[in-house]
């Protein structure tokens, strides 16, 4: 059968959907004004057909793509990273998970509270997570009441100094908070723990120990199926977090982009007949909500010194598939991710079904397309993109 690679390069959009306007993102275009703003040149992504997906100031049309390429529509409601992953994997969601703009209700903090063992929490807002612990950090230090607090996306996310509250301690508030308070009509997305360390005035997170407590996903999907058919499974990076920890034999959490490159070209020279779904989250986690175009440049310049390497570890057999998961505009003036169309780029471009394949209906013509190439009789909602 052969080896399915799908990369997700989190946070790459490509302009805005159609309703956009209903999600405030009308004026975002992650990757078209990463290109304007840094002049980023990405000649080995120019190869596979990037420039030729949308109109791109730095990365010109390429004449003879070696990927097919096209752009892709998310259908359902929402624009967080489980939704985008879920419909990548076959999962449609005809209602986005619950927001609270204005922070969480009464009873869903008293319950947590209780739940932990604390009198009260901190903030309860959006906040960007930086700033958050700037503002609120040293309070947090002097009465060890935990930072509590949201975003534009379906999230509750706690903050605490680890030498406040031990990084297993803070988990287990996690767990407790997925497991007996945020569910039903307070179903969010996750629930992210976000372990901080330093001094008033230099507070940093410590990003390679958070984790992400997702919702269950729905079991009919492109994974499970492939494990029940005795397809071994593979995630990298942040996807198992996502997907509640289901569905693959194997894991790999991931520190930086650099690392999930490295953990990719390594399984990719032992992998047999296997499904390897990467998440490379620097772009979103470290540029996209910070703000930083530059840093976003620089992240996919980094990957794009890595295409020759995976390129090279193709088999004749094998297929790869490059693609966002939403939009995180780093121009914007919002640190919020963005309502846009994803690219997809599958190498080699033999293998699909026309070079050149239009706007996708759905992120989940991928779930369809590794049905397809897997040999799997199963109907999700999207189309196949092989031949």
């Amino acid at each position: 059968m052969g080896n399915c690679y799908v990369i997700v390069i989190d946070g790459l959009g490509v302009g805005a959907q159609e309703d956009a306007a209903d999600y405030g993102d009308e004026q975002e275009n992650t990757l078209g004004h990463v290109c304007e703003v840094t002049d980023v040149k990405l000649p080995n992504l120019q190869r596979m057909g990037l420039g030729n997906i949308i109109p791109l100031s730095s990365v010109p049309v390429e004449a003879d793509p070696i990927c097919a390429y096209g752009k892709m529509r998310e259908h359902s409601a929402g624009k967080d990273s489980t939704t985008g992953h879920w419909e990548i994997a076959g999962i449609q969601l005809n209602r986005p998970f619950p927001t609270y703009p204005d922070g969480f209700p009464k009873e869903v903090i008293d319950q947590f509270c209780e739940g932990i063992g604390v009198e009260k929490v901190l903030v309860n807002k959006p906040y960007s997570g930086t700033e958050v612990i700037a503002d609120y950090g040293e309070e947090h230090l002097e009465t060890g009441y935990p930072i509590v607090y949201t975003s534009a996306d379906s999230v509750f996310q706690i903050a605490a100094h680890v030498d406040v509250t031990p990084v297993d301690t803070l988990y287990e508030w996690c767990e407790f908070a997925r497991r007996n308070v945020l569910q039903d009509e307070h179903g969010v997305g996750r629930v992210i723990a976000r372990p901080f360390t330093g001094e008033p005035g230099h507070f940093e997170r410590i990003s390679d120990q958070r984790h992400d407590f997702s919702m269950e996903p729905p079991e009919d999907n492109v994974i499970n199926r492939l494990q029940e058919q005795g397809i071994k499974t593979y995630s990298i990076g942040k996807i198992i977090d996502l997907f509640a920890e289901q569905g693959f034999t194997q894991f790999r959490r991931t520190k930086s982009n650099a690392e999930g490159i490295s953990q990719l070209l390594s399984l990719m020279s032992a992998a047999q007949d296997s499904f390897v779904f990467v998440n490379l989250i620097d772009t979103d986690q470290k540029y996209g909500h910070r703000l930083d175009p530059q840093g976003f440049a620089e992240s996919l310049q980094e990957f794009d010194r890595a295409v020759p390497a995976i390129v090279s570890k193709l088999a004749d057999d094998d297929i790869l598939m490059i693609c966002g998961d939403h939009g995180n505009d780093p121009t914007s003036e919002s640190t919020d991710h963005s309502r846009e169309f994803t690219p997809i780029l599958l190498c080699p471009s033999d293998k699909a079904e026309q070079k050149n394949m239009g706007t996708r209906n759905t992120f989940s013509d991928i779930a369809s397309t590794v049905a397809d190439f897997f040999g799997i009789d199963e109907t999700f909602p999207g189309t196949s993109m092989l031949k």
